[in-house]
């Protein structure tokens, strides 16, 4: 080995010497205490770890031996763990103001260009998320008119259900549609019928690119950005949001040709409103056509997967439990009757309530959470935590923690009922996360899930295909940001 090859192997060693060491945070305010963590390797940092489908397994079983704050490294980008109700909810709750940022994702940039509301960032976020509640709630979010629209499409969705005869059938699609309908409405103005093939398609786009943002090989393109171009799921990623945008593009413009400010018919009106205000005055800010495609996009996304997901769940779970279900049932009988369900009746029925609210935790559809940045410098629990730094509070395990649910990993209503059968709240009850980053839609949500709950245990027995026992029947999840049940076909025998 000649001596130019010598200096060259030294000089690649110390190099990644220095790059192991700076990662760990040995050059940064070596006086501040870091949270622990495993050693990175240089360039991959703790991958090998990792599972890399299901990378919140990993997580919960490195909080086991460093505790309940502790630091990752993915490739170069360094991150720090937050698990269990107390460490989340000091964070989220009690520091909100310094855990509410959202961190600069290679992919998110590229996907969202910090526009919209669920990847944006600073002000842009602040204006986008207070005229989404604002107006949500102007077109009804938590009052009696929303809850017209739920009841109407529980009808729908009713019959859509008596049509299939007691046959097998795969029910997500057509709950997604009646989701979609809700939020559909106020966003467009309008809603859709079952055939018509917008929904599905726009459903179809929605979903691949939740399951794509929580996939291995998005992970490895956060990674290595300047390999994007080699992972077919950017391409596919990006394309979807594409043609997810020309469809709002189109609609606006529809929209724009006959707006009135004094007849405003969807949260699209209101925006445009917003839009010809700033122009007149001269103001450029916030409402402009990109941010209007990026924050439709997101409320369509957040208004039809994560509940047609946990409804979904539902079915499951009442088919694994009958026992349970025939209790849903029978209080379902005693409180509503053949009535319509309506939102007034969950105070008198605390076992559908608690059943509903079990759903959730169960699910726990969101297990790694959406990623937070702190606004500061931070200390949590005597580690010190740089300003700007990726944060994962891990929500699977406040939904499992062993200190605060009696069974965390089985199906169990009494978590939400006292020893009288009265509904009890739980605080490490977190599905919609928590502080200023919380979902902008967990009252609609919250209505939506109850509605349709009630109204189709009223109406049907959820059985399992013949020949399929409930000992085959598994909780198996899909890869992705979310994770819903692997396909499965249902019975719903007229009751």
């Amino acid at each position: 080995m000649d001596w130019i090859t010598l200096v060259s192997v030294f000089l690649l060693f110390t190099f990644m010497i220095i790059l192991v060491l700076k990662t760990k945070g040995f050059w940064k305010n070596s006086s501040q205490l870091l949270p622990p963590g495993p050693w990175p390797l240089p360039l991959v940092g703790n991958l090998l770890l990792m599972d890399r489908k299901m990378p919140y397994r990993t997580m919960l079983k490195l909080s086991k031996q460093y505790g309940p704050v502790f630091s990752l490294q993915m490739g170069l980008q360094k991150m720090v763990v937050l698990t269990g109700y107390e460490m989340v909810k000091e964070a989220l709750v009690n520091q909100a103001d310094e855990f509410a940022e959202r961190p600069f994702v290679p992919i998110h940039e590229e996907f969202s260009n910090g526009l919209g509301i669920i990847f944006s960032h600073g002000e842009n976020w602040k204006v986008m998320r207070r005229f989404a509640l604002t107006t949500l709630r102007d077109y009804g979010m938590g009052k009696r008119s929303i809850e017209d629209k739920i009841v109407e499409e529980c009808n729908v969705l009713v019959k859509k259900f008596e049509s299939y005869q007691g046959k097998p059938f795969n029910a997500i699609t057509v709950m997604s549609v009646a989701i979609a309908n809700i939020m559909m409405s106020i966003v467009f103005g309008k809603r859709f019928e079952y055939d018509d093939p917008i929904i599905p398609r726009l459903r179809k786009l929605i979903i691949e690119n939740v399951r794509l943002l929580g996939s291995p090989s998005i992970m490895l393109c956060n990674m290595f950005p300047a390999l994007g171009f080699l992972f077919g799921a950017r391409k596919t990623l990006l394309n979807n949001r594409d043609e997810l945008h020309a469809y709002i593009s189109s609609t606006s413009r529809n929209h724009q040709k006959d707006l009135d400010e004094n007849d405003q018919r969807s949260l699209i009106d209101t925006f445009l409103i917003h839009q010809q205000e700033e122009k007149k005055n001269n103001s450029g800010g916030y409402f402009h056509k990109e941010n209007l495609k990026n924050t439709v996009r997101n409320l369509i996304s957040v208004g039809m997967e994560p509940v047609s997901t946990t409804l979904h769940w539902s079915l499951l779970l009442m088919m694994k439990y009958p026992e349970i279900q025939k209790k849903v049932q029978a209080e379902i009988d005693d409180v509503i009757g053949t009535a319509q369900p309506r939102t007034e009746h969950r105070i008198k029925m605390p076992y559908t309530d608690a059943v509903v609210h079990e759903v959730q935790r169960f699910a726990d559809i969101i297990p790694n959470n959406l990623p937070r940045a702190t606004t500061t410098d931070v200390t949590l629990k005597g580690y010190f935590i740089p300003k700007g730094t990726y944060i994962i509070p891990l929500l699977t395990s406040v939904l499992h923690d062993e200190t605060q649910w009696e069974k965390p990993y089985e199906f169990y209503p009494e978590h939400f009922l006292d020893s009288a059968g009265k509904f009890v709240r739980r605080d490490a009850f977190m599905p919609f996360s928590a502080g200023r980053r919380m979902c902008a839609g967990e009252t609609m949500a919250k209505m939506e899930l109850f509605l349709f709950f009630t109204c189709l245990l009223q109406r049907f027995t959820f059985q399992l295909p013949p020949g399929i026992s409930k000992e085959d029947l598994g909780f198996s999840r899909e890869v992705g940001l979310s994770t819903p049940p692997i396909p499965f076909n249902v019975c719903a025998l007229p009751r």
